[in-house]
């Protein structure tokens, strides 16, 4: 199966440290670094020595920033990244974020708009160039750091010999320094100096037949379209009593919920206030959905799943504009404190996996009725108990994790609990 994700890569393209020229002059691991301890790389300095100066850009670009509660703004950053973000190796598919994704995504409690950095044409004003920071409080192990989360770094593909991106990176640091933040985490499918992690992705067919005809999928040798669409059909309905739509009374329990839940990984954000469940994981219309399971009798969350949409465009087919993708998102169970010792033999717990296998098997309902093609996810959090048993295959890309001037060991797959978009 093709992949879709920022950062299509097979995982396998490293460069030595001399041939990253930008990356060799940052506070990152080398590539062959053995890392057990934690903390900064470079000590911060006191806000006040920060450069108050713009970083400097050829003579042709100007610096601007992107007000997304302004439609024009919102519009023009949706214009360029729908034009010139993420293809798939082949260049059959390319992201496209809706305009009510991008204001989701780069709105959450206490975003800045002196994060969300753009370059312009000097002489016609034209959106050429963008990146972006919010905040994320990130705990590495046993240590929780206020750092931003780098995104949607982006530039006009005719532009491409500019080395722009360099020049971006080391302005939003500046303005990320200026805050007084000195730690940033992103994600590339590039292989930079050096991925704290690697996650594959894996695919779940909700469409077989439109997945065949836009080149996504194959149908498997010796096999039919039949036999793949019967294959891949999901129930009509979904399967846990008290399985419904998140709504604003739950986002109290659903904090802490997540929370206890993502203290089961090494690398995982917290979620500080009632506020950011509100923003990330209480549904937003077209953009992300969530399901909580009420238990019936006590009226407690027992367990909450989500996903959003991230539609990608069909380049040159004549029958499909639009691959219609959910990624699955952020879940928790309570189950976690009611004991898990029970394993199978290959060392899953029983509990935890029948209980993430309801889950996913629901939204997966959830999301064929919603009229998605495929779901995506990744190889992170406990996806791993899940993924086989729910039929998504594995694609050809790789996301891998980076934290800028931070130094931690490397993290297995199965303990990453962030989820960039």
């Amino acid at each position: 199966m093709q992949s879709l994700a920022l950062q299509e890569s097979t995982g396998k393209e490293k460069k030595t440290m001399a041939e990253h020229r930008f990356w060799n002059t940052q506070p990152v691991p080398k590539h062959d670094e053995n890392i057990t301890d934690m903390g900064p790389i470079e000590p911060s300095i006191p806000v006040d020595q920060v450069s108050k100066e713009l970083t400097a850009l050829p003579k042709e670009f100007e610096w601007c920033e992107l007000d997304m509660t302004i439609e024009k703004d919102a519009k023009e950053l949706y214009d360029l990244l729908t034009l010139n973000y993420v293809e798939d190796d082949e260049a059959q598919f390319r992201f496209d974020y809706s305009v009510n994704f991008l204001k989701w995504a780069l709105q959450p409690p206490n975003w800045r708009k002196d994060w969300l950095v753009g370059v312009r044409v000097a002489s016609n004003k034209k959106l050429v160039a963008f990146i972006s920071a919010i905040p994320v409080q990130l705990r590495t192990f046993d240590k929780s750091t206020l750092m931003t989360e780098i995104n949607f770094l982006n530039v006009h593909k005719k532009l491409r010999s500019k080395r722009l991106a360099p020049v971006m990176i080391r302005e939003i640091t500046r303005r990320s320094h200026i805050h007084g933040i000195f730690q940033a985490v992103y994600t590339a499918g590039a292989v930079l100096p050096k991925p704290v992690s690697t996650c594959q992705y894996f695919h779940r067919s909700l469409n077989p037949k439109k997945l065949v005809e836009c080149g996504f999928s194959r149908i498997p040798q010796s096999w039919t379209l039949a036999r793949m669409i019967k294959h891949f059909k999901v129930p009509e309905k979904t399967s846990i009593p008290g399985f419904r739509e998140m709504q604003q009374k739950d986002v109290p329990e659903v904090l802490v919920l997540v929370n206890k839940y993502l203290e089961r990984f090494d690398f995982a954000p917290q979620f500080e206030t009632n506020a950011d469940v509100e923003h990330w994981i209480l549904p937003h219309k077209d953009v992300v959905w969530s399901y909580v399971v009420e238990d019936p009798t006590t009226k407690k969350i027992t367990d909450m799943v989500s996903f959003y949409s991230l539609p990608s465009s069909v380049i040159g087919n004549p029958k499909h504009k639009t691959l219609n993708a959910a990624y699955l998102f952020y879940y928790g169970t309570d189950i976690i404190s009611k004991g898990t010792e029970d394993k199978h033999e290959d060392g899953t717990p029983k509990l935890l996996s029948k209980r993430l296998n309801e889950l996913v098997g629901d939204a997966l309902v959830m999301a064929k009725r919603l009229g998605f093609d495929v779901m995506n996810g990744l190889q992170l959090m406990d996806n791993g108990l899940v993924l086989q048993q729910q039929k998504f295959g594995a694609g050809d890309g790789h996301l891998n994790y980076y934290l800028y001037n931070w130094r931690c060991p490397d993290v297995d797959d199965k303990k990453v609990g962030l989820v960039m978009l």
